[in-house]
């Protein structure tokens, strides 16, 4: 566990805005931070999950919005340790493939008008750009649906490593 790591029963008994910083760290939504902060104690990291992800199917898009601005575009340079730490597996990828990626943002971008997210944690270049081409074949309600799970999916990881676990 580093500094910056604690239990569950620390989050709970954590002040309100070291709780907040500690939320948003994992996503940018104001909102989805203050949901699941009005759900401590939890007391368990399930109940802490499970209250994350039924804050974030409630999230009216503006707040969704506001989640996707805190994560760069796969292949980019991330900005943050939690971005560079889920998109490993892109830095080793050859020129060829961060290319592709980039022209496929671009196009995924102009498709849907937001940002393609990706739960890119453990998963290489070519893979991630698989995903983006699939993904390009999904009508736009779709996609903002599957969008919406794989931000779930890194919250969750990204909490599992704020309260000390491996991810």
């Amino acid at each position: 566990m580093t500094d910056d790591d604690v239990g569950i029963g620390d989050f709970d008994a954590l002040a309100q805005d070291a709780a907040t910083a500690a939320l948003l760290a994992c996503c940018s939504s104001p909102a989805w931070a203050r949901g699941v902060l009005a759900g401590r104690p939890y007391g368990s990291v399930d109940r802490l999950f499970a209250a994350a992800d039924a804050v974030l199917a409630e999230l009216p898009e503006s707040e969704i919005d506001a989640a996707l601005a805190g994560h760069p575009r796969i292949g980019d340079t991330p900005d943050n340790a939690a971005s560079a730490r889920e998109q490993a597996g892109v830095a080793d990828s050859g020129d060829e493939v961060r290319a592709a990626l980039a022209a496929g943002n671009r196009e995924y971008e102009e498709r849907f008008g937001h940002l393609y997210l990706v739960c890119a944690s453990g998963r290489s270049g070519p893979e991630l750009l698989e995903v983006l081409r699939a993904r390009l074949g999904n009508d736009p309600a779709t996609e903002r649906q599957v969008m919406r799970t794989e931000l779930a999916k890194i919250n969750r990881i990204r909490l599992a490593r704020m309260l000390g676990g491996a991810s």
